[in-house]
């Protein structure tokens, strides 16, 4: 090893060069290399793993991330599986046939997870993540609104799509990116998740769909996708608008058929046209998967799928993107094969009860005000009890876990309640019991730590919104 750990040192300027401590170099190897162009000469492979190893340790410690709620651990034979895999090209079916295979297996797989009519039947692809999942969502209900349209004799100039006010910003890029007007139901306390209430009032002829999301990104909360579907069924029969829904089931989707599978959300109900879910949340799998399943091909318009020729041979191809890693979906069926039904119900049943666990000790807390108690998918936010104090807010809080390594993220709710500030945690598979302790130890110290303070702390720099 030619470059010890802590060999690359930096200017003072961070746009400047990297500088190498010369007596972790070899003779006559270049001890500055250029930060924002490409080096003139080439560098021993050790030298380049250590500089880009040693900026990696800057960041945080993924294990102790409470913001995120993408996958941070798989256990080794996963990461062996992975690393034989980083060459496959998803989209290469004609080179990668069994990769092919296995995708469309866990696409029935979860068809069939998610109560589809005949899951042989249902069709379904993986994606890069949810966001990928929800644009093919709603491009599938946009395009057979306008076959509708269009068979009437109607305009299809003016589709909208009608979804909450806390919906995660994939749908409003979709909305941008594909020239669908949104339509945001406003949360609020009285109806802190979109539930039916008042939807007359927002869907209307040119409504291609709505969603419904199981587990807010915010709060971790689910919309009552019964409850809408019931709601659009009074609808249609006063007024004779069939409009079908969407599931935006990034997280939710994957733990409500395992520790609440009483509840009726997905194609039980016939009104649900698609679920999308994110296969590297709590599917369990290593950034970079997601998924979405229609419940038969009639809700997918066949000019969305694509026969093309790549490679030497012929295949249909359903994504925006089009090269992308194949490992992902390999781990997925690992997954599925490694844990089963009863597997997955452990697992989410454990970070559902540290979820729960966590909120019943910040909820007891006098500081605190519980939002919701994480027994819908392990994520529960709170607020800051009004009249504790004015010296110190969410952000003050934030900024000190951080400082303890914890990222505990601080956001405004949506519009119509962005006044209110909260904190959310995210709980994921690796996050023991005992390590919620040790978190709960350093919240509590912290809080007193701001509770001791004569006077109010200087604004802090709001880090923004986690997904």
């Amino acid at each position: 090893m030619n470059v010890h750990r802590n060999a690359v040192g930096h200017e003072g300027d961070p746009s400047g060069d990297i500088v190498l401590n010369p007596l972790f170099a070899r003779p006559g190897e270049a001890t500055t290399l250029p930060r924002h162009r490409l080096p003139e000469d080439e560098s021993l492979p050790e030298t380049a793993y250590q500089i880009v190893h040693d900026e990696a340790m800057l960041d945080g410690n993924a294990r102790l991330n409470l913001a995120t709620f993408v996958g941070t651990w798989m256990d080794s034979h996963a990461e062996r599986l992975y690393a034989e895999a980083f060459d496959k090209n998803m989209v290469d079916k004609d080179e990668y046939p069994a990769t092919a295979a296995i995708e469309a297996r866990c696409a029935t797989i979860l068809a069939d997870l998610w109560h589809a009519p005949d899951p042989e039947q249902a069709i379904g692809t993986s994606t890069v993540g949810s966001s990928e999942a929800a644009m093919l969502g709603g491009l599938a209900l946009k395009r057979r609104w306008q076959h509708a349209r269009r068979a009437a004799g109607q305009p299809t100039d003016r589709p909208n799509l009608v979804m909450s006010s806390a919906v995660q910003v994939c749908w409003e890029k979709f909305c941008t990116y594909f020239e669908v007007e949104p339509r945001y139901v406003p949360i609020s306390a009285e109806h802190p998740v979109l539930d039916g209430h008042d939807l007359a009032a927002y869907v209307d002829e040119n409504t291609i769909g709505v969603v419904a999301i199981l587990g807010v990104t915010y709060t971790g909360m689910y919309e009552p996708v019964a409850q809408i579907c019931a709601a659009l069924d009074e609808l249609q029969a006063s007024a004779g608008l069939d409009v079908q829904v969407h599931v935006d089931g990034a997280s939710g989707s994957m733990v409500a058929p395992f520790i609440q599978p009483d509840l009726v959300w997905d194609f039980r109900l016939p009104r649900v046209a698609s679920v999308n879910t994110s296969g590297h949340k709590y599917g369990l799998v290593y950034p970079g998967l997601g998924w979405i399943v229609w419940r038969d091909r009639a809700a997918l318009p066949e000019e969305l799928i694509f026969s093309v020729s790549y490679l030497g041979g012929d295949m249909p191809t359903l994504a925006l993107n089009f090269s992308r890693p194949g490992a992902q979906v390999l781990l997925q069926y690992y997954q599925f094969l490694r844990l089963g039904r009863s597997g997955f119900t452990k697992v989410q049943q454990s970070s559902s009860d540290v979820a729960q666990h966590l909120a019943h000790e910040i909820g007891a807390m006098p500081a605190f005000e519980l939002w919701n108690d994480g027994s819908d998918i392990p994520v529960f936010a709170w607020r800051l009890r009004a009249g504790h104090t004015d010296n110190w807010n969410l952000y003050h809080l934030s900024d000190r876990l951080r400082s303890r390594g914890w990222l505990v993220p601080a956001y405004p709710m949506p519009a119509d309640l962005q006044e209110v500030t909260v904190q959310r945690i995210v709980v994921r598979n690796g996050l023991s019991m005992d390590l919620a302790e040790s978190f709960l130890e350093d919240l509590r110290a912290q809080v007193a730590w701001l509770d001791s303070l004569e006077g109010p702390m200087p604004a802090v720099r709001q880090t923004g919104f986690h997904h």
